[in-house]
């Protein structure tokens, strides 16, 4: 049987550390770019992508960003 996770340190030993709150307002920031422009919803069960990542000096710029599923999209992890 699989061992339950324990949320709260995994939030104090990883989701509240500062590089990880900007990369999270990060992400919030290009997802409200792309509901501005009406190229996502709320609940529609899509992602916003970054076609060059932020962790390679992309950023939120609208070129650099599509929508894409959330399958395709978390799915691998081999991006550059």
């Amino acid at each position: 049987m699989a061992k339950e996770r324990d949320y709260k340190h995994e939030y104090l030993t990883y989701h509240a550390k500062p590089e990880q709150k900007k990369n999270r307002a990060q992400r919030n920031a290009a997802r409200n770019t792309m509901l501005k422009a009406g190229k996502v919803a709320k609940g529609d069960g899509k992602d916003v992508d970054h076609v060059k990542p932020i962790r390679s000096s992309g950023t939120n710029a609208p070129k650099n960003l599509r929508v894409t599923s959330i399958k395709s999209n978390r799915g691998w992890r081999g991006k550059p």
